[in-house]
């Protein structure tokens, strides 16, 4: 896995890569693996930068940390998911519903009549064939994702299109010198990351950033919450809200030497913010974007979630059929997210390092599916040993939820202090403004 990465990479990778501990999270892939190879590839790109030869990853922090990094002290999070979403069984098989967004969940509901109770639902769901209300939701502008075996959906024309693309879609345009001190403690420090990603893995991305010691200010509609994932993905950055239909965005990507977004193929054209306006607006930009479905088939433009693409490529397939269960099971955590999550840090520091080297910009995008093309086995026997006390640090960070203490950093290289003064806040806790 570690390879594939590293050869989707601008440039090769001079670092060398030193794996410590052993153990395996349960599953019918190598998600461990998965986790010890995007953490080390972003690691190696950290250490590139540096000039430092040498990163070690320990496999179950790494493990730990595509799961939940925070650990709050007298207070939780909401649960993450939605009453109604989940898997339901159709006529045919097995469909998913993702609800967490009140748009999505309107959608869902309206494509099946019934109000919202998991009961309604799955009476409702059971009469349909799943291809019909898969595209039935999809055309409502709700996320659905029919299970599907992995040879059907490298057979179907979305599958076939995402296999086809590179791990790492990179273009390059522009030029604008960047200025850093690489001082190895906060080696991003100066650097400028506009965040306008949500769940999950652009968040991942932009706080390893932000523990790096960027600038990364996150910009999110009025509208919107997730107030699962918030207090983990929000250490170190800061937040402010901007409703990007009627409110201008042009004056902080002016000022920003890093973008990174989430939005589906197209949606910033519509605002005018396409690739050259972007770049016409902050030349040699280092610009990292997300897609579910790929860039190029017929999928592209489709939302999609971790859940729904494990759905789709037929991860949840596999797994009900390793362990011999009658339903989906998916991944033991989100691993396309936060898989994904580490590749595109890892992109944003291959350009950042080619924008100092050259001046050049860079443009790198990224899947959740194509992530999934690099999941493959053995199984793993779930060997990883359960939570010890020194995997989480000693120093209490004051959240806007309150006290909570965060696992050790997964990486380790030399002189670099994975650390930041900014606990995690709500969303909109600051200004839009650098």
């Amino acid at each position: 896995m570690l390879d594939q990465i590293l050869a989707a990479g601008l440039h090769p990778a001079s670092a060398s890569l030193t794996v410590d501990g052993h153990g395996d999270l349960p599953s019918a892939f190598a998600v461990t693996e998965l986790a010890v190879a995007t953490v080390g590839a972003a690691g190696l790109a950290v250490a590139d930068l540096l000039g430092i030869a040498d990163v070690h990853v320990d496999r179950r922090l790494a493990s730990m940390w595509f799961g939940m990094s925070i650990r709050p002290d007298g207070w939780a999070p909401p649960p993450p998911w939605d009453p109604v979403a989940g898997d339901y069984r159709t006529a045919d098989g097995w469909i998913r519903l993702h609800t967490n967004a009140p748009v999505h969940r309107d959608a869902a509901l309206r494509v099946l009549g019934v109000a919202g109770t998991r009961e309604a639902v799955a009476d409702a769901v059971a009469g349909w064939a799943g291809d019909a209300l898969e595209d039935a939701v999809v055309a409502a502008g709700g996320c659905a994702a029919v299970m599907r075996t992995a040879a059907d959906w490298a057979a179907g024309p979305a599958g076939s299109s995402v296999l086809g693309e590179p791990l790492i879609d990179w273009t390059t345009s522009g030029a604008a010198p960047l200025d850093l001190a690489l001082a190895p403690a906060r080696p991003l420090a100066g650097l400028r990351v506009l965040d306008l990603t949500r769940v999950l893995a652009g968040p991942v991305a932009t706080r390893f950033l932000a523990l790096l010691g960027a600038d990364v200010l996150r910009i999110d509609p009025p509208w919107w919450d997730e107030p699962g994932v918030i207090p983990e993905v929000m250490l170190g950055k800061r937040t402010a809200r901007l409703d990007l239909t009627t409110e201008p965005l042009a004056e902080l990507l002016t000022g920003a030497d890093v973008l990174v977004h989430g939005y589906r193929p197209g949606a910033l054209d519509g605002l005018g913010l396409g690739a050259d306006a972007r770049w016409q607006l902050s030349p040699g930009l280092v610009d990292v974007s997300l897609d579910a479905y790929g860039w190029t088939g017929p999928w592209r433009g489709r939302r999609g979630f971790d859940s729904l693409v494990q759905m789709s490529t037929g991860i949840a397939d596999a797994g009900m059929r390793h362990y011999g269960h009658d339903s989906p099971t998916p991944l033991p955590v989100q691993a396309l997210d936060h898989g994904t999550g580490y590749l595109l840090a890892f992109a944003a520091l291959q350009g950042v390092a080619r924008r100092l080297a050259t001046g050049e910009g860079a443009s790198a995008r990224l899947s959740l599916a194509r992530t999934a093309a690099l999941l493959t086995g053995p199984p793993a026997d779930g060997s990883l040993e359960p939570e010890r006390p020194q995997d989480v640090a000693p120093a209490v960070e004051h959240t806007s939820w309150g006290p909570a203490r965060r696992l050790v950093a997964p990486v380790a290289i030399d002189g670099v202090r994975w650390e930041t003064d900014r606990p995690a806040r709500s969303l909109g806790s600051d200004r839009a403004a650098w």
